[in-house]
This record gives C-alpha cells, structure tokens and sequence, in this order.
C-alpha cells in the first residue's frame, strides 16, 4: 500500500490540527475554549467532504454530533474533562444501540449494510432484502457483526473516558485518536476476515450441495 496525500492531510487534519488548535488558543481562551478550538479542524473537513461527495458519512455525523455535544456541555457549565468526552459519548452511544439491537427481528448493522449495497447496486436494497431472507447464514453473521462493533465502540469509550479524566488533558489529545482510530481499525480489519470467512463457508456450502445433487 503506498501512503496517498489524501492519507496523510486526513491524518493531519485530525492528528495534527486539533493539536495546534488547542495550544494556540489555551492562553487566550482557557482550557474549555482551547478543546472546542480542537474540534473546529475536523469539523471543517467534514463538511468539504460533504461538500465534495454531497452524502453524509458516518464520520461528519460523528464530528458533528461531537461538536453539539461540546457546546451543549459548555452551556450546562461542564467542565473541559467532560468536554473530552464529546466524541467518546457518540461511539458509545452508537455501540449500545448496536447492543440494544441485538433482540430485534433486524440488528442495526442489517440497516447500514443495505444502505451500502443499495448504493453501490442498482436494485440493492431488494437484493440485499432478498438474500437476508433466503438465507439464514446472513443473518447470523449480521448479529455476530452487531455485537462484535457494539462491544468494540461501548468498550472504546470507556477507555478513553478513563484517559479522559485521569490523564492530562494535552496527553489525551495527543494519545486518544490513536486510540479510537485503532479500535476502530481493528474492528474493521476482523469485518473483512469475518466477511470472507463467511464467504468461503457459503461457496463450500454450495459446491457441497451441488455435489450432493
């Protein structure tokens, strides 16, 4: 894999900047003003994104709601250790939801992954309707899929929510996305194991049942 400048501005729109931003305007706005200044970058990138693909993805809902999150905090009188813990409240919110979902008939993981093959299909969301249907095998993965994510996200925020209020708040800026983009990393890379697997189970399945006939 070669690093792309588009890799590295991402990297440094979210490493670098947040960084900057706070540092420069801790001695003029105090440490609560500082970590909204920290969420301004981002923020600002999202929305070229935005801008640039003209849908909204999953990590501009994640900034923004960050951003709602910080105001809302600073209007109740909180403190700049609850500010760090905007971002944080959304995965885990999110990942709870995934663990919510669980008991229903359809696991929320069912309604990200047929908004994505409708969009790169035209007929997806049948489709994907079609084959959640006729085959229980895909259900299965999609709840595995769901509690694996929702243990993830509910398990990242608690870990940066411990960092958030033991650590000094200019470690936690530096540390914490390498952190979350780990997690999240991480629980990417096991989706596409997890899909293929499931993939070679099913094409073994068939052959066997072709044989069979």
């Amino acid at each position: 894999m070669k690093i792309r400048p588009g890799f590295v501005l991402e990297l440094a729109v979210n490493f670098l900047l947040p960084w900057l931003a706070y540092r420069l305007a801790l001695p003029r706005l105090g440490e609560t003003g500082a970590l909204i200044a920290s969420a301004v970058p981002p923020l600002v990138w999202s929305v070229i994104e935005l801008a640039r693909f003209r849908r909204v993805d999953a990590l501009s809902v994640m900034v923004v709601a960050g951003i709602v999150l910080s105001v809302a905090a600073m209007a109740l009188g909180g403190s700049p250790r609850m500010l760090l813990l905007r971002e944080s409240l959304v995965s885990g919110a999110i990942g709870v939801a995934f663990l919510l979902s669980m008991p229903m008939r359809r696991p929320l993981i069912f309604y990200l992954a047929r908004a994505t093959v409708a969009r790169e299909m035209e007929g997806g969301a049948t489709h994907f309707e079609t084959l959640w249907r006729d085959r229980p095998g895909l259900a299965t993965a999609m709840r595995m899929m769901t509690l694996v994510w929702g243990i993830g996200l509910t398990a990242e925020t608690a870990l940066r929510a411990w960092m958030a209020l033991t650590w000094p708040i200019e470690r936690f800026l530096v540390v914490s996305p390498f952190i979350g983009y780990g997690i999240y990393g991480c629980l990417a890379l096991w989706t596409l194991w997890y899909r293929k697997t499931m993939h070679g189970r099913v094409e073994t399945n068939e052959r066997a049942s072709g044989m069979a006939g």
